[in-house]
């Protein structure tokens, strides 16, 4: 048997980390264990507020996520929200066939809804690989939107807060991280910024 220890790795820590955290990052990316939040963007510890579930999903019932935003926008003042999702998510590639796998399909319904919405784009694509690429950026776009529509988000820009939403991809073939173009920094950019996104796929 593998012992913990073994798996465990000890770090010499700053010492200032335990006196609180302040970052100015909110990450929401997919809980896929090749996409560390961390080491993509470069950040240390305290530098990156991190939430992951499978797919990258904002969805406006998960009380676990809406905490871990209001927390991160009302307490930590957090100035980025990133959603990150990458290329070949296995939750993607779930939602876009009709396999039955359990309890997880109704986490899927939400990426399933984003296929609905955007499925005469995804029927044009000439292979399932293209479909499964341009699903993901897809949904990272759609989850990008529904982090504007939160009741922090929302509340933050009322206050005339600096806060600014982005939507981000991975590649795991060449470890790059690419610019979805939605970055929102207000309720009037919303609408905009979402249709020049997808156009610009």
């Amino acid at each position: 048997a593998v012992k913990i220890r073994s798996i465990l790795r000890h770090h010499k820590r700053d010492m200032t980390l335990a006196e609180g955290q302040h970052p100015s990052y909110l990450w929401i990316g997919c809980a896929d264990s090749r996409v560390p939040a961390n080491d993509i963007v470069g950040l240390t510890a305290g530098e990156l507020f991190v939430h992951r579930n499978v797919g990258n999903v904002v969805e406006p019932s998960d009380i676990n996520c809406l905490s871990v935003l209001q927390f991160g926008v009302d307490v930590l003042e957090v100035r980025h929200i990133i959603v990150c999702g990458h290329y070949g998510c296995g939750g993607v590639r779930a939602a876009l066939d009709d396999e039955s796998r359990g309890l997880i399909e109704v986490w899927l319904a939400r990426i399933r809804e984003v296929m609905r919405l955007h499925r005469e784009c995804l029927d044009a694509l000439s292979s399932d690989e293209l479909r499964l690429r341009r699903l993901c950026e897809l949904n990272v776009l759609e989850q990008a939107l529904s982090v504007c529509y939160t009741p922090s988000v929302q509340a933050a820009w009322r206050a005339g807060r600096e806060l600014t939403v982005h939507g981000v991809i991975y590649d795991l073939e060449d470890g790059l991280l690419r610019d979805l173009t939605f970055s929102v920094s207000g309720v009037d950019e919303i609408d905009e910024m979402r249709e020049a996104a997808v156009e610009a796929l």
